[in-house]
């Protein structure tokens, strides 16, 4: 689901519908007269008027497709979560412990699509774009939603921990969260990045344009501002958070394996070393080729799978 959005959002698709219908909205236009009706909504949109005013219905029918995609996966991850969770708890099959959390998690999802749709209300009026920093927050819950169900389905998964955890787990463990917190921070400017389409700036690496640190980053006041607005400093920030990310996390898969531990937490030491070099990697490559949608979708699920596996980490670290 976050990686059809990052298509939506990377094929400018999150404005082509402009009305949010829970219910009605999961079927597309059926009909010519239909197809007209929704090109003509779109076509009364700022996004239209000074971006693609030459769009014809063909094209626009392209970036329908996305978004309506992407609000028909959610419809049906709702339905998928919740008939089974009803049956389950109607045949008592579900741990009364467990009840509070997977209510919470249909709730979230709710209100991840309420969300949404209050991002893409932003960018019907008055600008041609959603907030950047709507779609971080879009971002963001459907983060907290994915390490929530993880946090959930893992211990079932695998009711027993797996191996020794060394003495020093507690060390480790803290070590394992922050680089955790990292990964999901620099996921948060990865979204500034692209609500800001700063991507298709400064497509040089390691340089920015022959420079270290543009000096147009510092354009805004007060200064704190530029890393939030500006897009270079936005740029900058998330190129370094990454670095930093990067280096945490290799700090911690050494310190891992040097105090030996055992199974699948040895496993997941390893897992998120390589996994980190292929992130940074793909991130590189989005930036120098002008951020292609397959290489910056892969750039967005390869950061679901990274703090996919520190959420595992954590959870046996937790178990002991």
């Amino acid at each position: 689901m976050a990686v059809i959005g990052a298509i939506t959002r990377l094929t400018e698709s999150g404005l082509s519908i402009t009305e949010w219908k829970p219910v009605t909205g999961a079927l597309p236009p059926l009909s010519d007269a239909a197809w007209a009706e929704e090109f003509a909504k779109y076509q009364a949109t700022p996004e239209f008027a000074l971006k693609h005013s030459g769009m014809d219905l063909a094209q626009f029918k392209g970036i329908f497709f996305w978004e309506w995609f992407h609000r028909l996966v959610g419809r049906l991850i709702g339905i998928v979560f919740l008939l089974p969770f009803l049956f389950f708890l109607a045949t008592r099959r579900v741990p009364p412990s467990l009840v509070p959390r997977l209510a919470g998690l249909f709730v979230l999802g709710g209100l991840q699509g309420a969300l949404g749709w209050y991002m893409v209300k932003s960018g019907l009026v008055n600008r041609p774009d959603v907030s950047h920093y709507r779609l971080a927050a879009h971002l963001s819950l459907a983060v907290l939603i994915y390490v929530a169900m993880l946090a959930t389905a893992l211990p079932l998964l695998f009711p027993a921990a797996s191996g020794a955890v060394h003495r020093a787990r507690g060390s480790l463990r803290r070590h394992a969260g922050i680089a955790m917190a990292l990964v999901a921070t620099t996921m948060v400017w990865g979204a500034f990045t692209a609500g800001l389409d700063a991507g298709q700036a400064y497509n040089t690496w390691p340089l920015m344009n022959g420079t270290f640190a543009p000096e147009e980053m510092w354009n805004l006041s007060p200064a704190w501002l530029n890393i939030l607005e500006n897009t270079a400093a936005v740029q900058f920030t998330h190129r370094w958070l990454a670095i930093l990310t990067g280096l945490v996390v290799w700090s911690y898969a050494f310190r891992a394996l040097r105090a030996d531990v055992q199974g699948r937490v040895r496993a997941l030491a390893i897992a998120v070393a390589v996994m980190v070099l292929v992130q940074i990697s793909l991130g590189i490559s989005t930036l120098l080729m002008f951020v292609p949608v397959h290489v910056a979708a892969t750039h967005q699920a390869g950061a679901l799978v990274l703090l996919g596996l520190f959420t595992w980490t954590v959870v046996e670290y937790r178990r002991g």
